[in-house]
């Protein structure tokens, strides 16, 4: 396979209406998409998406994470956290500049942050 990258992370939520608000005011970005079925977010040229589910968020496990990129990683996160995300894992240099954080939403999904100044699209 060759890819061209990256194009859609879905996160699957219990409460479309709830999340649609969570994420707009998280990414301060209004969704493009609306419909039952699928909400989505044009997040500087790519896409979150959510969709319907009805398990019980604590029947998640954070087996994937994808990570946003951020300029400022550790005000982010915090400010994810007063939104109604839980901490996951703070934020924390893993070499050079890079610094990592994730947290979980509402709904129990995995949102990673990522300061990386030395990723670049090529």
């Amino acid at each position: 396979m060759k890819s061209s990258g990256l194009r859609t992370t879905i996160y699957k939520v219990a409460d479309m209406d709830a999340a649609k608000d969570w994420y707009t005011k998280a990414f301060e970005t209004a969704p493009y998409f609306d419909e039952p079925f699928y909400i989505g977010f044009n997040i500087s040229g790519y896409e979150l998406g959510l969709q319907p589910e009805e398990i019980d968020s604590d029947a998640k496990t954070a087996n994937v994470t994808t990570y946003w990129a951020t300029e400022n990683i550790d005000p982010d996160y915090q400010d994810l956290i007063e939104l109604g995300a839980t901490a996951h894992e703070p934020p924390e240099n893993v070499g050079g500049d890079i610094v990592v954080a994730s947290v979980k939403d509402p709904w129990g999904n995995v949102v990673g942050l990522i300061y990386n100044p030395e990723f670049t699209l090529s």
